[in-house]
């Protein structure tokens, strides 16, 4: 007999917004309460998701429309890997829990290009699987900016405030866009970690458990 597929959840937040954190702490109360759960993120550690790395680090120069381009590569890979793809663990029944999906790709490409390009560009993937639940950890760009400058010496090439507030309006313009194809739930973000955790914690278990 065959497990019941799983549910995908992907979760999405502007840099600062605590998203890796709490995602992190997630699928550790998760796992612990018995779940089947398979933790992962974007860009992957592959070899594309790698150079990605590599580029935002400066250590290697690209243009916006490469990046993004890399990026729908490395997504494909990321579900259709045939040792560890999305697609793979979810038919094994695992919930897959995502830092970061498509809409990452919206936000952070379409603040620098038409995002209609770069929604168009990742069609593929969201043929392939939207998410069961897209949740935003929504905060202020300029708590992200500061949060991020005050937790790290390495700043990536996004982390600016003015590319911040970009992405932050380019977020929102792609949830609207989608509104009617995606199911999206924002959480506040700019509450104590535990309220946070809470929060994303209940909406993450109603939809394990809802009803395929």
């Amino acid at each position: 007999m065959q497990s019941k597929r799983g549910k995908f959840i992907a979760v999405e937040g502007i840099d600062g917004s605590g998203k890796s954190t709490q995602v992190a702490e997630l699928c550790s109360r998760l796992k612990a309460e018995g779940h089947k759960i398979y933790p992962t993120f974007e860009p992957t550690n592959g070899p594309i998701g790698s150079l990605i790395r590599q580029m935002f680090s400066t250590r290697i120069t690209a243009d916006d429309k490469t990046i993004a381009a890399l990026f729908v590569a490395d997504r494909l890979d990321h579900l259709q890997n045939p040792v560890n793809g999305v697609l793979k663990k979810l038919e094994e029944g695992f919930t897959v829990i995502t830092d970061r999906y498509y809409f990452s790709s919206y936000a952070y490409h379409g603040a620098h290009m038409p995002l209609d390009w770069v929604i168009q560009s990742n069609a593929l993937s969201a043929e392939l699987l939207r998410p069961d639940l897209n949740i935003f950890i929504d905060i202020p760009p300029q708590v992200g900016f500061d949060r991020v400058h005050a937790n790290r010496a390495d700043v990536e090439i996004y982390e600016t405030l003015e590319n911040i507030k970009k992405v932050y309006a380019t977020y929102q313009k792609a949830f609207d866009l989608l509104n009617d194809v995606e199911k999206i739930v924002s959480i506040d973000g700019n509450r104590s970690m535990e309220e946070v955790a809470g929060d994303l914690y209940q909406i993450s278990v109603d939809c394990i458990t809802e009803r395929a």
